[in-house]
């Protein structure tokens, strides 16, 4: 018997509680959906979707109602975590793009060292011997390499006891608060553009076109304003990374 048919198996017990996989599905449907937009072509919604009923369905078995989180915001984690899992098994993304994608940090790391101030694109390419058509179509290529979120550095926020638990480890508990308070000042650090772009995508969870629309710029050009955002706040949060 293969995973997700133990798992859909033992789920029974909990559907009177929380509902069945069918009611769910318009989550996973919306998770699959955002993720792709940050996936190259190769990558297909449907295998997702699969990838993410497995984790409702996990989701639903595992489920505690005494731990304080809704089950709605404990399945929308598990689900993109399903969803995570697959992509980082299937591999898809070459060294060199994830090469590049640290070049690109490292140099606005060195920029703004040197200046004292938010690295500009034209700086950052000069720095990596490029044209700004070259840095340009670099940040377009590493973006959907980015899979995680920037506040997602080693894809703990997924493991059960830390989601279910209300008595993190002293710890993890100073880490965890020290990681967002320094994500938080970071992002606020960032160029209005990329802070907006940022917000838009995380916060209100529209897809590049939709952003694009808004601010008036074409899909790829919020793609390399999104990759350089993600690019900065990782070179400005190496410590914790």
């Amino acid at each position: 018997m293969n995973r997700g048919v133990q798992a859909y198996t033992s789920v029974a017990r909990t559907r009177d509680e929380i509902g069945d996989v069918e009611s769910y599905l318009p989550l996973v449907k919306r998770i699959a959906w955002h993720l792709k937009g940050r996936l190259p072509d190769s990558v297909m919604v449907e295998d997702l979707i699969q990838a993410g009923l497995i984790g409702l369905i996990e989701a639903m078995q595992n489920f505690r109602d005494d731990q304080g989180a809704s089950f709605e915001t404990y399945a929308g984690i598990r689900i993109r975590g399903a969803m995570l899992d697959e992509i980082r098994r299937g591999d898809w993304t070459p060294r060199s793009v994830h090469r590049k994608a640290r070049e690109v940090s490292e140099a606005i790391a060195a920029v703004e060292a040197r200046t004292g101030r938010e690295a500009r694109d034209e700086e950052v390419a000069e720095e990596l011997g490029l044209s700004l058509a070259e840095y340009h179509r670099i940040l377009q290529d590493t973006n959907s390499a980015q899979l995680l979120s920037i506040d997602e550095p080693d894809h703990s926020e997924l493991d059960e006891d830390q989601l279910v638990s209300d008595m993190p480890t002293p710890v993890a508990e100073v880490m965890e608060e020290g990681f967002q308070q320094a994500l938080a000042q970071e992002i606020d650090r960032l160029p209005e553009k990329e802070k907006l772009v940022m917000a838009l995508y995380y916060d209100e969870e529209l897809n590049l076109k939709e952003i694009g629309q808004i601010l008036g710029v074409s899909e790829s050009r919020v793609s390399q304003i999104h990759s350089q955002a993600v690019k900065r706040l990782r070179a400005r949060l190496k410590n914790w990374l």
